[in-house]
């Protein structure tokens, strides 16, 4: 335990970022002090939001530094502790992925049970992806029992659990969005009521996908996704933005949405959120996804990718749609 690699960021991307936007570089083990833990992470978290913190711009979390390691949420076996709370040994989830050893306080680091359920879980549908998916749809777009709800990047991580729930509540319509064909097939297994390849065109396969419109709008992409489902929404219909993949890597302003003066005559919300606005919910969540999982009646896809040399890779995959669920790599 005498070598550790780590991925740091080596410039930053204007428009899409490439394999020269990363560095791998190999630094010691760290030792750690009073009140600390080293954690050998097993898995780490490439999510959509990381490629904003690449920008050098005042946003909702700081942008990652040039020259040192990125971070993200990991999860991994305690290996050293000089902390009277968590023991060698323990499985914990903590914010500092993109490398094999971290060396963090005991007090930014959750213990889970590895028993449980495996622990890649706590990356995805039992940690921050699935309490997003859980209340931004039943808590910011507070969907009814009976509505129809439409989903973009439904075959992602949050997107699919969002389909799922949906059924799961009531809804009584879920449609879905994704980027190929297979996706697609594996969003109807799921159990949603129709789904639809975006390459096909957004407004007309949204269109007859919902011929009586959408009430509840799971807005990860933006584009011309919130322009279609603007479009189609009825009167007070409501979207949660959770995320605007489609835009992330453009050096230009979007054009759609265009029609956003329907927003005035249909009434309708469009609510941005942050999940963790949300952390009241967690408990309702935990016991709802846990019986789910449980049951049989809730699944989860994981898209996973071995080694910490291949992170980068990993996250522009992520970037490109080459995942079906949560996009892991196992360090």
């Amino acid at each position: 335990m005498t070598s550790n690699r780590e991925i740091h960021l080596a410039s930053r991307p204007q428009g899409w970022p490439t394999e020269d936007t990363f560095r791998l570089v190999e630094t010691e083990v760290p030792t750690p002090g009073p009140g600390q833990i080293v954690v050998r992470n097993q898995y780490m978290s490439v999510d959509p939001y990381m490629r904003g913190r690449m920008n050098d711009v005042k946003s909702y979390v700081p942008p990652f530094a040039l020259d040192a390691a990125l971070d993200g949420a990991a999860i991994g076996e305690v290996v050293a502790s000089e902390a009277a709370d968590i023991a060698v040994g323990t499985t914990v989830l903590h914010g500092l992925g993109w490398r094999e050893y971290a060396l963090l306080d005991a007090a930014a680091a959750r213990p889970v049970d590895p028993n449980i359920a495996p622990v890649s879980a706590y990356l995805s549908v039992l940690g921050m992806i699935g309490l997003t998916a859980y209340a931004g749809l039943l808590e910011v777009a507070a969907m009814k029992p009976g509505e129809t709800v439409f989903v973009s990047a439904a075959a992602g991580a949050v997107g699919s659990l969002v389909g799922q729930i949906a059924k799961l509540k009531g809804a009584g319509r879920v449609i879905g969005s994704a980027g190929s064909p297979a996706k697609v097939e594996r969003l109807r297994a799921l159990g949603f009521d129709a789904a639809f390849d975006y390459h096909d065109g957004v407004r007309e396969s949204l269109r007859a996908a919902a011929p009586d419109g959408v009430d509840v709008y799971f807005d990860n992409v933006g584009g011309d996704h919130l322009e279609a489902a603007i479009s189609a929404m009825n009167l007070h219909g409501r979207a949660a933005i959770c995320g605007m993949i489609s835009q992330y890597n453009a050096t230009e302003p979007s054009a759609a949405p265009r029609n956003l003066a329907l927003v005035i005559g249909k009434r309708l919300t469009l609510r941005g959120f942050l999940v963790n606005d949300h952390n009241d919910v967690r408990a309702a969540f935990v016991r709802d996804v846990s019986g789910w999982l449980r049951d049989g009646t809730l699944s989860y896809d994981e898209t996973i990718v071995d080694g910490i040399e291949n992170a980068p890779s990993a996250f522009l995959g992520l970037l490109r749609g080459d995942n079906l669920g949560k996009m892991l790599v196992r360090v």
